[in-house]
């Protein structure tokens, strides 16, 4: 163990290799994927719901998704879907859920005082030396972790969507995070067969959101300026950055492409891209007008049916596929 100072009293939390018990607060989208994640890696987890309801719908999507792995060839050598089940336990309430944990995971709704309350009883009943972490994609960790009496074993794992196939984890302190935590947190995601990115410090979206949120601005101008339209857009990313970024990130292409070249793009080209510093107006209207993508039928592109369902469908495969790559690259 490690002592470091956590803000109220001293902090006094395990290395990532005594990590044995995790308690994944959360049923959803993200909560059900990162509970299997953990059971995958051979961890005894704890499904922590508010309800029966909401953890029986749970475990099925966790027995649908270990079953998927299963498929692809991804499950540990003889093992089985019922082995993985076996170490998730569903239980209702944290008092029961988070007792014992080694590490404490939450991913409920995206709002600051939601996650406020719900850290405030976790840590009624948490261990001491229990390691506390939000799965939050941008609210701040210093926010949350200001209701804490020790703060300091707070830190963000910010899982991406689906959790249980993007390999990227965004480790994130707040202002009073022990770096110990961070650097444990960091070193279980590996553990786990995650690839953690360690974020020196907070900041709004942390990093994914914000290089996510810059290509955005900018796609969302070019349709509006009429120079390409939404799908034509997406083929250019797919088909060329994006394939070539997914190898040689996009720091590292300028390297290999000779820094002089992007400065010299750079002098004329930054002057002629958006950079506005609200909302695109393209995606307002969209919004004001009710066409919110897949889940009403129409946003940028028309989703009749079973389309959304089959281009999920299609980018899963495609990612247990790119998992199971990383596997084989991995046991070399």
């Amino acid at each position: 163990m490690a002592q470091e100072h956590g803000g109220a009293a001293a902090l006094d939390v395990k290395n990532a290799n005594d990590i044995k018990v995790i308690a994944n607060v959360g049923t959803g989208t993200m909560g059900h994927a990162i509970a299997l994640q953990f059971a995958l890696a051979g961890y005894e987890t704890r499904l922590v719901g508010r309800s029966e309801a909401s953890l029986d719908r749970s475990m099925g999507r966790i027995r649908a998704d270990a079953e998927a792995f299963a498929g692809a060839g991804l499950l540990h050598t003889g093992e089985t879907v019922e082995d993985v089940l076996a170490r998730i336990t569903p239980i209702v309430g944290y008092e029961q859920g988070v007792a014992g944990a080694d590490f404490v995971i939450e991913s409920v709704a995206e709002n600051l005082e939601v996650k406020q309350q719900v850290w405030r009883e976790i840590e009624q009943f948490a261990p001491k030396d229990a390691i506390f972490a939000t799965n939050t994609s941008g609210l701040s960790p210093t926010a949350i972790q200001s209701v804490l009496e020790c703060p300091g074993r707070f830190v963000v794992a910010h899982f991406w969507n689906p959790a249980q196939l993007m390999p990227l984890v965004e480790v994130v302190p707040g202002a009073h995070t022990a770096p110990h935590v961070v650097d444990v947190t960091f070193d279980l995601m590996k553990l786990i067969g995650k690839k953690p990115a360690k974020i020196k410090k907070e900041s709004l979206g942390f990093v994914g959101n914000r290089l996510q949120m810059a290509v955005l601005r900018e796609e969302f101008h070019i349709i509006q300026e009429g120079i390409a339209d939404a799908a034509t857009v997406d083929d250019v990313m797919k088909y060329s950055l994006g394939r070539r970024w997914n190898l040689v990130g996009p720091v590292a292409s300028i390297d290999l492409g000779g820094l002089d070249v992007f400065y010299n793009i750079s002098t004329y080209l930054f002057d002629d891209m958006d950079n506005g510093t609200g909302p695109s107006p393209l995606l307002a209207e969209k919004v004001k007008e009710g066409n919110l993508g897949a889940k009403t039928g129409r946003g940028f592109f028309s989703w009749q049916g079973e389309d959304g369902r089959r281009v999920i469908e299609q980018r899963d495969k495609a990612l247990l596929r790119a998992l199971k790559e990383d596997s084989a690259e991995a046991g070399k």
